[in-house]
């Protein structure tokens, strides 16, 4: 169904190790404005090519399609970084959520989004296609950021989008963050990762383990044991987030429809 509507997956273009999981069970994260990414993070598999300006306006559409014709409860739809337009791609994500609403009313979506280079005008624009769930990544702590994501990246500024985020859309909105683990982060710096997010009003949180895309990425530089993820999951919770996914394998998107129920609960 993918192929024959054209669509991309970041299951596939970021070797995803739950795919097997997620697709057995109808969940898939959809990929939106192409397969080329305009930042190269040393972490990911995605490819890096600058795509000058290029948009598919007919995706909306066919995401809406692969939506209805899956029945899918929940999906998650996210985004190559696009510095080459102006919006950063903001209103290609708006515009798909809409077309989700009008021929899936029933489906709940998660918007997972870049920093969009920080232009209040495009966050506005994803927070007012009104999501379910407003995700933006982390993805490290503090000190090693500069050296895992790409310069035009920064903790700072994805913290001040999370933040952002909170500030328009309100006590109503959920928003969403993950980091990954094994890249030489100290425990202080993790758990000090998690008050900077809470301070930003995140909700939801996913830790999982980095893993090597290939040689030429970021090496690993710890293999963290299950029971550690179980316990940065408690101090997470204590933490006040409503909900955490955590384990070797846990991706952004993992189990994201129990993580939006959670808060939804209350925790």
């Amino acid at each position: 169904m993918l192929e024959g509507l054209g669509l991309e997956t970041v299951c596939r273009e970021a070797r995803c190790p739950n795919l097997p999981e997620c697709w057995s069970a109808g969940a898939a994260t959809l990929m939106l404005l192409g397969t080329d990414c305009t930042r190269r993070c040393t972490f990911c598999a995605v490819n890096t090519h600058w795509p000058r300006g290029v948009v598919d306006r007919t995706e909306p559409a066919r995401v809406a399609e692969a939506v209805r014709r899956w029945a899918l409860r929940y999906v998650v739809l996210t985004q190559v970084c696009r510095d080459d337009l102006a919006d950063g791609g903001a209103a290609t994500m708006a515009e798909t959520v809409a077309a989700i609403r009008r021929e899936s009313p029933g489906t709940l979506v998660e918007l997972l989004v870049g920093d969009l280079g920080g232009l209040d005008s495009s966050l506005a624009t994803v927070v007012a296609a009104r999501p379910d769930v407003l995700a933006h990544n982390l993805e490290t702590v503090r000190t090693l950021s500069p050296q895992v994501r790409d310069p035009r990246a920064g903790y700072d500024r994805s913290l001040a989008v999370l933040r952002r985020f909170r500030e328009i859309g309100g006590d109503g909105l959920v928003t969403k963050s993950s980091i990954m683990l094994g890249l030489g982060e100290s425990d202080d710096e993790l758990d000090r990762a998690f008050a900077d997010l809470r301070r930003a009003g995140v909700n939801l949180l996913t830790l999982g383990q980095y893993l090597r895309p290939s040689s030429e990425h970021r090496p690993v530089a710890r293999f963290v044991p299950p029971d550690e993820f179980a316990r940065w999951r408690r101090a997470a919770l204590a933490r006040g987030f409503a909900g955490v996914e955590a384990g070797p394998l846990v991706r952004s998107s993992y189990r994201a429809e129990e993580l939006y129920r959670a808060a939804r609960s209350g925790g």
